[in-house]
């Protein structure tokens, strides 16, 4: 069964990606608003029977969480599994919608969202990101080449960039 989500996932049609992006959009506002982090919102999809498995956004956890750790997290809980352990218990064909393009260094000394999307290993086929990762962390990201490097296809789902990046960067000073 789905999580509670305020956008109906059930009714979404599979391969609409936008919608599902719409979806992680809206996780992502759940997310309290904090000058030292992105507002993200992710989900995962078992693409065979287009369910939501499990939702996550920023810091929904505790801790500095970032959306993909939580949406692992809850998918370890949800199958009784350790986090290092997920790779064996998640459907063959899963695809992870991340509003922004998962990390791929944290200042916090936390393991990198592409570290665990590499752990979970090959049941995840798809990325589907909704913008880059802004420079203002980290620049550089690398997690696309990481990913593609292993077969994971990484998918940019156009039409949302603008109201993303209002819903991440919210709480952060304004540049004049």
């Amino acid at each position: 069964m789905a999580e509670d989500t305020s956008l109906s996932s059930k009714d979404i049609k599979a391969g609409d990606h936008q919608a599902y992006m719409r979806l992680a959009l809206s996780l992502a506002t759940k997310s309290p608003p904090k000058s030292t982090n992105y507002r993200v919102g992710a989900l995962l999809l078992d693409i065979a029977t287009n369910e939501v498995l499990t939702t996550g956004y920023t810091l929904e956890r505790p801790g500095n969480t970032h959306a993909e750790q939580c949406c692992f997290e809850k998918a370890a809980e949800k199958y009784t599994v350790a986090t290092t352990l997920l790779g064996e218990a998640l459907p063959d064909e899963v695809a992870l919608y991340t509003t922004v393009e998962p990390c791929s260094q944290r200042l916090s000394g936390n393991l990198p969202c592409v570290d665990r999307i590499l752990a979970v290993g090959k049941r995840i086929k798809t990325v589907y990101v909704g913008v880059q990762e802004p420079e203002k962390f980290v620049s550089d990201n690398s997690s696309r080449k990481k990913l593609e490097d292993v077969g994971i296809e990484v998918v940019h789902v156009a039409g949302l960039e603008k109201e993303i990046l209002e819903v991440a960067t919210a709480g952060h000073e304004k540049l004049s």
